[in-house]
């Protein structure tokens, strides 16, 4: 398995992590709503947040802006799929947990060899 590889999987399982504590224990929604939002949010996180902005702005900025990111498409898919249920108080969550995540998975890109960015 190659480094960047290993790096998606521990964003993924780390975001699935997260999204479950907000979105099921915190807001109540059913587990294939927290494994769509781990997989938008990785996704997107990713190519947005790690490969363009993380090289412009740094690990402490990146990871506040990933946070930001996430809570944007939880409200997303909120709107779009009226199923899928968000408090105030679960997107904050996932919005925090999201960039205290991201912050030491950007440590980790920053000093890996082969890994994006």
């Amino acid at each position: 398995m190659s480094k960047t590889t290993g790096a998606l999987l521990f964003k993924f399982l780390m975001t699935l992590v997260v999204s479950g504590i907000a979105f099921n224990i915190i807001g109540g929604n059913t587990f294939g709503w927290v494994f769509l939002i781990a997989i938008l949010g990785t996704v997107i996180d990713y190519l947005a947040g790690d490969l363009l902005i993380l090289p412009k702005v740094g690990s402490f900025i990146g990871a506040i802006i990933n946070g930001v990111l996430a809570a944007l498409i939880a409200i997303v898919v909120a709107m779009v799929a009226p199923a899928f249920t968000i408090t105030t108080h679960s997107v904050l969550a996932f919005a925090v947990l999201v960039a205290v995540g991201e912050y030491f998975f950007h440590q980790y890109l920053l000093k890996a060899d082969k890994v994006e960015p």
